[in-house]
């Protein structure tokens, strides 16, 4: 992937797009180290509401590299590797961030068929299964 990502390939929108079908989101991407806070939390809200639509856990680790613009690389070094610095949407979150509110959590225990059982005496019982 990290080929990929070298070519321009592999995009911080594919890799998003990704986890809505697939994956469990964005891990160790590094991204410009000018990113602004609000950028970064419109990237995690993203990542949440896939996961709360699509009913599973998802997780967001950025590495902000300080001093680095997208197309460079950051050498983490040792048997850590070197990572691509990738480009990220410019356009600010702030109105839709600053909003506030809260995206929940995807529950699974939630997630149950009920049927309901009519007794003999008349008695409606719930079940699940």
């Amino acid at each position: 992937m990290i080929h990929a990502a070298r070519a321009g390939a592999l995009t911080l929108n594919k890799l998003e797009a990704m986890t809505a079908v697939c994956s469990v989101g964005l891990d160790m991407i590094v991204i410009p180290g000018d990113t602004t806070a609000d950028i970064i939390s419109g990237i995690i809200a993203d990542e949440a509401a896939i996961g709360m639509v699509n009913s599973k856990t998802t997780a967001v680790r950025l590495i902000p590299a300080i001093g680095k613009k997208a197309g460079e690389e950051l050498d983490f070094g040792g048997l850590l590797g070197k990572g691509p610095i990738m480009e990220v949407n410019r356009n600010s979150p702030s109105t839709f961030i600053n909003r506030g509110g809260r995206i929940p959590a995807p529950l699974q225990s939630l997630k149950t068929n009920f049927f309901f059982v009519l007794n003999f005496d008349r008695k409606v019982k719930f079940c699940t299964f």
